[in-house]
């Protein structure tokens, strides 16, 4: 299964194209098919799940091929799928569940983070330190054991056969800003070294200060990038904003995106010069008693 959002993303981009090579209005459609203004509004928005009956409506009316037919009906099946953040999105975080959802069926992911160490390569305990420290922003049903849960199922599912290759550049400051207890963080970057040698699909890169980046460009945000197997779904983009995710799909917008990753990926160290910069940044931190600074953030939340 592919990701249903981009997939319902990708239903609200045929259904655009249709209108615009039948010279339809939305308007227009709706007094076609019998459906609602509101309906189809909604399916165009990206808002709704549509049926299957709705879609064959709408192509029955445009007299779709069978290739087409055949394509457009895969991708609502698809797009009305719900994953298994859905029954939790409230308790795991919203803002999780979307990444749960992006990540699902992707073939690649590649993200630049600035702030701190990225979920999906978060240890419990740095879950945990993370999750106590922003636990202001979450809303009153947001559960925090079942919020780290839901980030080791993704991991699980990044980590398992026939998962998506993974990679990550980040800024030295993430990896530097001890944004949990020290020997927290100190546990924390063995395992991301841990990882580095060990799981041919994850690839970690460090992205230095004093890096020469093409253009001097300089990334205002964190942002992941997902690729999917199926050529005619779009590359999407999520840019993490301080209260929100912004999701982009169209082409003008990515682009951009595409572009600075590709110089940050070009600055960066190798990923076997990254694990040694982890390594050693990690010698130079305490490691005893991590256990019990984690359980004393467990207690927290």
């Amino acid at each position: 299964m592919s990701s249903p959002y981009v997939r319902r993303r990708r239903l609200s981009d045929e259904l655009a194209r249709l209108l615009e090579e039948h010279g339809y209005s939305a308007d227009q459609l709706a007094s076609a098919t019998g459906l609602s203004k509101q309906r189809i509004s909604r399916i165009s928005r990206c808002q709704v799940r549509p049926s299957l009956d709705e879609i064959l409506r709408i192509l029955d009316h445009f007299d779709a091929d069978h290739e087409r037919r055949r394509t457009i009906t895969d991708v609502a099946r698809d797009a009305q799928e719900r994953g298994w953040w859905e029954r939790q999105a409230a308790q795991m975080g919203l803002r999780q569940a979307l990444y749960a959802d992006l990540e699902w069926g992707a073939a690649t992911i590649c993200e630049y983070q600035l702030t701190f160490v990225p979920g999906l390569l978060q240890t419990e305990l740095f879950s945990r330190a993370r999750i106590a420290a922003d636990k202001a922003i979450y809303r009153v049903a947001f559960d925090a054991e079942r919020a780290v849960a839901a980030r080791q199922t993704r991991q699980r599912l990044l980590q398992q056969p026939g998962g998506p290759v993974y990679e990550v550049v980040m800024d030295e400051l993430a990896i530097r800003r001890l944004a949990a207890p020290v020997r927290v963080v100190a546990a924390q970057l063995d395992h991301l070294v841990d990882l580095g040698h060990h799981h041919d699909r994850v690839r970690i890169r460090v992205l230095p200060t004093d890096a020469q980046i093409d253009g001097h460009a300089v990334p205002r945000s964190a942002f992941s990038i997902y690729r999917y197997p199926d050529p005619g779904d779009p590359v999407v983009v999520a840019v993490d904003t301080a209260t929100s995710d912004l999701v982009l799909t169209r082409f003008d917008d990515v682009e951009p995106y595409l572009a600075l990753y590709a110089r940050l990926h070009a600055a960066a160290l190798s990923p076997a010069d990254s694990l040694d910069f982890l390594a050693a940044l990690a010698g130079d931190l305490p490691h005893e008693e991590h256990h019990t600074e984690g359980a004393n953030y467990a207690h927290q939340i």
